[in-house]
Parts: structure tokens; sequence; C-alpha cells
């Protein structure tokens, strides 16, 4: 008997065990269909279209910081706008605009007039203005780290007589130039074009520039002429806040003895006294005055 009830119970069980299991099974939700991503369409093709970066008035030499890219539909693309490309670039650096160009406007061919240009040095040049050539080394040339467009002042640096000049006074620097504008760097109107293999890396520098050419009045283009003759021409750079207020008509300084840079120089030239020649037949003999 007790067997009997044992048994049924099992079977109860394991029944009511299988009931669960399939009612389970069929409450379970199916699984997931994997995600299909549906092709993308390729984006349409854009034209690169060259533009202003910034106001640039005519006559600028520009530079590759001078250009922005704007892309377009090629539809809309204009005639005669250049499309940014390395080559491009390449051909508009050192160039001089024609006309004036707002920012964002779009540059042409026929905007720049470029180096390899016939008359292109002419075409760089005001009315009325001269190019004049200035023979530079590391130091007269500010380290080879002036460019064409900049602004520059012309020092003349000269030794006066010693025999008639007071020690002090001997060596004399004045300023016989101020803000003429730098139009090519030895025969390259372009920045950074002046490039040389570097001795030992493999690679290429910025060459030491061996003449400036400066942009420059008749009258402007005589006093190099002659403080060449005189002493020694060096350039210094304007900073660019005074290039915007430049002008060719600016004062010239007064000039600087080198009593005035060194007090030591100026105190032993007092201490030495006046001097005077005696002329004796063929004979020259100074005497100085204490």
């Amino acid at each position: 008997m007790i067997r009997t009830v044992l048994g049924a119970c099992l079977l109860i069980g394991a029944a009511g065990f299988g009931y669960l299991t399939l009612a389970a099974l069929r409450t379970a939700s199916p699984p997931a269909a994997l995600a299909v991503e549906a092709p993308q369409p390729a984006p349409p093709a854009r034209a690169a279209l060259l533009v202003a970066a910034r106001a640039l008035p005519a006559g600028t030499l520009v530079k590759d910081e001078d250009f922005a890219v704007r892309h377009i539909n090629p539809a809309e693309l204009p005639d005669g706008a250049l499309e940014h490309s390395d080559e491009v670039r390449q051909e508009l650096r050192g160039g001089m605009l024609r006309r004036y160009l707002d920012p964002g406007a779009t540059v042409a061919r026929t905007d720049v007039l470029r180096p390899r240009d016939r008359g292109f040095l002419a075409a760089v040049l005001r009315p009325g203005t001269r190019a004049i050539a200035v023979g530079v080394d590391a130091v007269t040339g500010a380290a080879g780290l002036i460019w064409p467009g900049d602004r520059v002042d012309v020092i003349l640096t000269q030794e006066l007589d010693a025999a008639a000049t007071p020690l002090g006074r001997r060596v004399v620097g004045e300023t016989v130039l101020t803000g003429v504008r730098v139009i090519a760097v030895d025969q390259h109107f372009t920045q950074g074009a002046t490039l040389e293999p570097g001795p030992g890396t493999g690679g290429t520098q910025r060459g030491i520039a061996r003449t400036v050419t400066l942009e420059a009045t008749a009258e402007e283009a005589e006093r190099v002429a002659v403080g060449g003759r005189l002493g020694r021409l060096s350039l210094t750079v304007r900073a660019m806040e005074d290039t915007a207020q430049a002008s060719q008509g600016d004062a010239i300084p007064n000039s600087v003895f080198g009593g005035d840079v060194s007090p030591a120089l100026s105190r032993a030239g007092s201490a030495v006294g006046s001097r005077m020649r005696v002329l004796q037949g063929n004979d020259t003999q100074e005497v100085v005055f204490r």
C-alpha cells in the first residue's frame, strides 16, 4: 500500500515538473534576429575652393597663411576660381595680388601675378618707387630672418677720420631710411623659398641671404647707394604693429656716436686732450695737449 502511494506521488511530481518545463519553453521569447545595417550612401563629392583668409589689399605679396579652403558643390564652382592643391599653393606663393580681396573672397588665377611672370618686379613696385639691393650677411641681414613683405629700417655705421675726430666720436651710427618695404631676398620674392641643403642633416634649411632688395623712392635709393660707400649698412625689422603705421616720411633719428654708447670711451677721449699736427718739411708730428 505504501509503495503504491509513493509511486503515485512520484508520477504526479514528474508530470507536474514536465508541465512547468513545457509552459516555460512556450512563454520564452524567440531569439532576437541579428540587426543588419543598411549600406549608407556615399557623401557627394565636394570641391575645395581657395579663398582669402583675411582682407588682402592690392599689391600684397601673398603667403600660404593668406589663403583658406572652403568646400562647395562642384556645380557651384565659379568660372576661373582656383581649386586647392599643393601645386596651386606652390604656384601662388610669393605672387602679387592685382586687386583687393575681402575675407572669404574667391581667388581667381587672374587675381595673382606670379613671381615667374614677365614684368613681376616692375609690377610689385608702387608708382614713383625704385628697387635697390643691399648686400647683407648673417649679422647685417637679421640672421637671415628677413622676408619679402617685411618693413625695415636701414642703419649706416661708419668710422670717421681718427686724426681729426675725438676718440668718443670716431664711430657713428645713423638711421638713413625708415619703414621701407622688402620686395625680394636674393632672387626670391617668396617667403620661405630660399632652401639649401642642411650640413650633415640630409634635409633642407633656409640659406643666409646675400642681398635684400628694397622698395625706395629715387632720393632714398641714392641715400642707400651713398651709404654703402661710406660704411656698413644693416637692416632692422619693424614690429608688425609698427608696420601698419610705417611710412617712408618718418623722422630720421639723431646720430649715435661711440661715446654715447660707451661712457668709458667718452672719458678716455676727453682725457687725451687736444691734438695738433706739426709739419716740418716732409716730417709730420702729432702733439697732444693734456
